[in-house]
């Protein structure tokens, strides 16, 4: 039996790549380890990409809305120069208005963090009362704290032992963080260096990508990877660009709900939901929690309407503006975003839950033309 050429090379590259497998899984640990070294190096370029990836959203509509072509109309800039002012633009956003921002706001979060010190500090004279008015009431309590013996010279060992080992751990802990943070701000600024680079050559670089692809695989492979790679970019900025959208009306329907009801933290809260409102489904909730504790602690009442208005205000956001603003960019049944937000958050935590819907929303279409296609190929309509 003769084998073709093709048919000896297809052969070749198989076995090869099951000797690997075999030795790959007969040294996991190593490989893992190499894996981890890799990631380490080329961690600031991932970063990288990812920092690109979130401000080519803003710059696109800077090029797009503001100096693309319109009605026939000449370019208002040339593509270059275009391109760099858009750049400038999303900077400009990035590193001038949102500090802004947060100069005006958190002026007020310090106002009502500095009103909630005084409401625990208040509270927790109330419970001092409360433990005298106990300590009173029933004297075998304090009787029995008379009795108790303790042994002052051991514990002033033990205390000044750990102090003396924590001594040290704490200039090794220093000296650690502050590798860390030289580590961090290099990886920070190698990181949005490189995303500079991907944003004022994007096009000639996924050029070259497209290039390396349609050298090395089939052609239809290359289309169907090209397609995916496409379908990818378009679903996770469009779920970027839509959930930092829903997080701001979200945080600012609390803000002036509880500003009309003169409810207090008002700011506060609202800035709190809208960063956790950035967690798909679950991070309201979050939100919830934590300004349901800051308002108990004023008053029992005022935290039962917070909850109350929260029950409402969720309703309408996750009836009304969740689907028009979210689920439409991303094209994912609800059921599937519970599944997506689950494994996500299993696997990798917050940062999961973010990645996970979009990427569910990629598979998901996929696997729904896939189907559609063998039914048509079938003849089949299934009902």
């Amino acid at each position: 039996m003769e084998f073709s050429r093709s048919t000896m090379k297809k052969m070749l590259l198989l076995i090869t790549f099951a000797i690997l497998l075999f030795t790959g899984i007969q040294h996991f640990g190593y490989v893992l380890s190499v894996l981890g070294f890799v990631g380490g190096v080329l961690s600031p370029l991932f970063l990288g990409g990812a920092i690109a990836f979130v401000l080519n959203v803003p710059m696109t509509f800077f090029e797009t809305k503001l100096f693309s072509a319109r009605g026939g109309k000449k370019r208002r800039l040339p593509a270059g120069a275009a391109r760099g002012v858009s750049l400038l633009l999303t900077v400009v956003l990035v590193v001038v208005i949102i500090p802004l921002l947060l100069l005006i706001i958190v002026p007020q979060l310090a106002a009502s963090i500095s009103g909630l010190g005084a409401t625990v500090v208040a509270a927790f004279a109330r419970f001092v009362s409360w433990l005298e008015e106990q300590f009173a009431a029933y004297p075998e309590i304090t009787s029995w704290l008379e009795n108790l013996t303790v042994d002052w010279k051991a514990l002033l060992t033990s205390t000044v032992n750990f102090l003396r080992s924590g001594f040290g751990n704490v200039i090794s802990s220093t000296i650690s963080a502050t590798r860390s943070i030289v580590s961090a701000v290099s990886t920070i600024f190698v990181a949005v260096v490189f995303a500079i680079y991907v944003l004022l050559q994007k096009e000639k670089l996924g050029l070259q990508c497209r290039k390396a692809l349609y050298a090395i695989l089939p052609q239809a492979a290359a289309d169907q990877t090209v397609r995916i790679c496409r379908l990818s970019h378009r679903i996770f900025s469009s779920f970027i660009t839509s959930q930092c959208v829903e997080a701001v009306i979200l945080g600012s329907m609390f803000f002036l709900s509880m500003t009309l009801l003169r409810m207090p933290y008002a700011l506060l809260v609202g800035c709190l939901i809208a960063v956790t409102a950035l967690i798909p489904i679950v991070g309201a909730f979050i939100g919830c929690a934590v300004g349901t504790f800051l308002l108990l602690m004023v008053s029992p009442m005022q935290a039962l309407i917070f909850v109350i208005l929260f029950l409402v205000l969720q309703q309408l956001e996750g009836n009304l503006i969740y689907p028009h603003v979210v689920g439409s960019s991303i094209g994912l049944p609800s059921i599937w975003v519970l599944a997506a937000v689950s494994v996500g958050g299993s696997l990798m935590g917050v940062l999961g839950m973010l990645l996970f819907i979009p990427l569910a929303s990629v598979l998901y279409t996929l696997f729904r033309e896939f189907v559609y296609t063998r039914l048509r190929k079938k003849g089949l309509r299934v009902r």
